[in-house]
């Protein structure tokens, strides 16, 4: 059986728009991935609200990807593959990043899974880096506006050829969600159940792949 480690944000987690509650596990796109891929695979879900890749905020610094990612690593080994989409929470108004250091954040990342998992299980598991979707054009309506805004957007568009460079540099698969999902209308930010259902057939055929 191949482990694997879905590490993300709240559109790991399921994160509904309308409620703010949670998808069932049967739509959250880890859940229906372990559904597609069956039984010769084990899918963990490790998707937390607000997560982004290294940049920490003020009062919820918990949330910065890299201080739980050892952790998280070490809890789960063996690990075959890890799948890992951040960025999104990166783009927020107060943090003034670029498209470029969000990358950056997210090599860090790569470089500790790839550093840290030979020394803890003998192997580097084989790393799925996703592009995660745009932040939707109608962001001045959702209820994050204000966290988020239309540079937000100008950026997420921006991450594709980022995130591609990045999985060149580091020897990373390499997905771009923003070709097949957009976010919910709503809020500009969360995915739909179509949107978990479509991100966990890519990821499937990935995985298959690997």
């Amino acid at each position: 059986m191949k482990t694997v480690l879905c590490y993300g944000d709240s559109n790991t987690y399921g994160y509904i728009p309308e409620t703010s509650m949670r998808y069932p596990r049967e739509i959250r796109y880890p859940g229906v991935l372990q559904r597609l891929l069956g039984d010769e695979y084990a899918v963990i879900e490790e998707g937390c609200n607000g997560r982004t890749t290294i940049y920490g905020e003020s009062n919820e610094e918990w949330k910065n990807g890299l201080d739980y990612l050892k952790p998280c690593l070490n809890s789960h080994k063996p690990i075959d593959i890890v799948v890992m989409m951040l960025g999104s929470n990166d783009l927020k108004t107060f943090f003034d990043l670029t498209a470029e250091k969000i990358a950056y954040g997210a090599g860090v990342l790569v470089d500790t899974i790839q550093e840290f998992m030979p020394v803890k299980q003998g192997y580097v598991p084989k790393i799925l880096l996703i592009a995660p979707p745009e932040i939707g054009e109608n962001i001045r309506f959702s209820p994050f506006y204000g966290e988020f805004d239309e540079n937000s957007i100008t950026e997420s568009r921006r991450f594709p050829e980022c995130y591609r460079a990045l999985a060149q540099e580091k020897g990373c698969l390499y997905l771009n969600a923003a070709e097949y999902i957009t976010p919910s209308d709503y809020d500009s930010l969360h995915l739909t159940p179509e949107g978990h259902r479509i991100l966990a057939e890519k990821v499937a055929e990935m995985v298959r792949g690997i």
